[in-house]
């Protein structure tokens, strides 16, 4: 059994993660599984799948965890939610990644899916923190939660923020940060964290932005600021798609370089299923 939070604890040398999507589409099926053919060479640390909110993509989330397990080098981290489940259900799901011997579990309250303005319903666990409990019930899970630098968009303000994740690292083993663009924003994360007698590790989430539109969706969902000087670097009218992934990828590569020569423990890359990107950070940063 491989428990990720032991083994990012643990590492002499900076850890390398991913986060992948289940496909939706025969179209993002292939790019899937050109990207998954490309990354593995990578070797990464592990990579995580996310989970469609509401069940979207429910059996696509455990099928690829599974095949990822079975047929691949990665370690999987399966992303589960609270939203729209009942409680039973995600006792079930449970039961089943237990059963197949999955034990790594990003436990996460759930947000509407990125290109639809559909809100969710609570569930019957209201909180992340209740998904925890309840994946510790079951079986010996290692469990990661959310963290948010610049504070969850739907908290009062940045102690009651704080407060809550640190409540949540009690009882889980380590949490992964929504992207960010600003380093500082990230070390006071974990300075604030320290405060309150957290010393779990807490994996930066990084993303190069490669598009305009998708950059801004998931920064309003995540609550995300995007600083001017990323702005002026990505919005000129006169930049090819292809320019603005190249740059995207710059912003990304001097994140992550603060990052890693101030201490953190890792970077995890969210990929949006593109190889490319995150093979240019990985080696833009001497890893391999």
């Amino acid at each position: 059994m491989t428990k990720i939070a032991e083994i990012v604890a643990k590492s002499k040398k900076p850890t390398f993660s991913v986060e992948l999507w289940p496909p939706r589409t025969p179209a993002s099926a292939a790019k899937l599984e050109e990207a998954l053919l490309e990354l593995e060479k990578l070797h990464p640390t592990f990579t995580a799948i996310t989970y469609g909110a509401g069940g979207s993509t429910r059996e696509k989330t455990h099928e690829l965890v599974l095949r990822i397990k079975r047929q691949t080098s990665i370690e999987p981290m399966a992303h589960l939610t609270t939203a729209a489940h009942k409680r039973s259900e995600l006792v079930a799901i449970l039961e089943r990644y237990r059963s197949a011997g999955i034990q790594n579990i990003l436990a996460l309250r759930g947000d509407p899916p990125l290109n639809g303005g559909a809100e969710l319903s609570v569930g019957e666990l209201a909180h992340a923190i209740d998904l925890v409990e309840l994946a510790r019930s079951v079986g010996d899970f290692s469990i990661a939660v959310a963290a948010h630098p610049e504070g969850h968009p739907d908290s009062p303000d940045l102690v009651a923020d704080r407060i809550m994740l640190a409540r949540k690292l009690e009882l889980a083993d380590m949490a992964i940060t929504q992207f960010f663009f600003v380093a500082d924003y990230y070390f006071k994360l974990v300075d604030d964290l320290e405060r309150l007698g957290i010393s779990k590790p807490i994996l930066p989430g990084v993303m190069a932005p490669t598009s305009v539109k998708t950059l801004e969706r998931m920064a309003l969902l995540s609550g995300a600021r995007i600083p001017e000087r990323v702005r002026e670097r990505l919005y000129r009218a006169d930049q090819s798609a292809e320019t603005i992934k190249e740059i995207g990828v710059e912003i990304a590569l001097e994140l992550c370089d603060e990052l890693l020569k101030r201490g953190a423990p890792g970077i995890h890359v969210y990929t949006m299923n593109e190889a490319v990107t995150t093979v240019e950070i990985y080696k833009g940063l001497g890893l391999g």
